[in-house]
């Protein structure tokens, strides 16, 4: 019976040579010159400092243009609220997520069974696999899953006869 696997994955790579881009650019930058902006990886995820709360969403604008450029998808993100930190400085973290939540898995189920396609969703961990009898059938439910925001972003793998 033919099956594929929806998931949800970061390439980390491309994550780290976009912050090494963004630094590049906040390093050179005219406007970002003495405000101690600065990005780098944490064990959370991101982490962008520098000494207003203006200048971090800027950073974070540097950051989400490199992203999107090496097509790591921005709905990976979560930004967490500017925090003041130490000597007058502002820092934000931006969370990295990977994986289907429950929830989201959930209604990844629940809109394969309202699409009315000859497929079955179950819930494995992170991800969700896909069957049906017919190859023509899991192509329309990868179509429509497409065509529909979740919230997250799905890739689909694993595709098997």
């Amino acid at each position: 019976m033919p099956s594929f696997d929806v998931v949800s994955k970061i390439a980390m790579h491309e994550v780290e040579n976009a912050v090494q881009q963004a630094s590049k650019e906040i390093a050179t930058r005219y406007d970002f010159r003495d405000t101690g902006a600065e990005i780098e990886k944490s064990d959370d995820g991101l982490l962008i400092r520098a000494n207003a709360t203006a200048r971090v969403a800027a950073v974070y604008v540097v950051l989400q243009e490199k992203l999107a450029r090496r097509h790591v998808s921005l709905k990976s993100l979560d930004p967490q609220p500017v925090e003041p930190a130490a000597s007058g400085t502002f820092r934000q973290t931006i969370k990295l997520t990977q994986g289907i939540s429950k929830e989201k898995a959930k209604e990844v189920v629940a809109f394969l069974k309202e699409t009315k396609l000859k497929v079955q969703g179950s819930i494995q961990g992170e991800t969700v696999r896909v069957n049906g009898k017919k190859r023509d059938d899991l192509q329309e439910a990868i179509a429509a899953m497409r065509a529909h925001d979740f919230g997250v972003d799905l890739q689909f793998e694993n595709f098997r006869e």
